[in-house]
């Protein structure tokens, strides 16, 4: 399951992330918080994580630096 979604990050990156406005309020980027999340947990928790972050992606929260716990 991580390689299924490392391949298509990486994909995401690539092709679609530069056709995309630049518009992520936080660093790393979503996708790329996303992917090192996959690489350092488990499939569950690195999408809980995530999920966290996109909650937090809204007009309450500054933005910044977010690294990955």
């Amino acid at each position: 399951m991580h390689y299924i979604i490392i391949k298509f990050l990486i994909f995401y990156k690539i092709f679609l992330s530069s056709i995309l406005p630049h518009k992520c309020r936080f660093y790393p980027s979503c996708s790329s918080y996303l992917l090192l999340s996959v690489k350092k947990f488990t499939f569950y928790k690195a999408f809980y994580f995530f999920f966290k972050r996109i909650i937090k992606c809204n007009c309450f929260f500054s933005g910044g630096y977010d690294p990955v716990p």
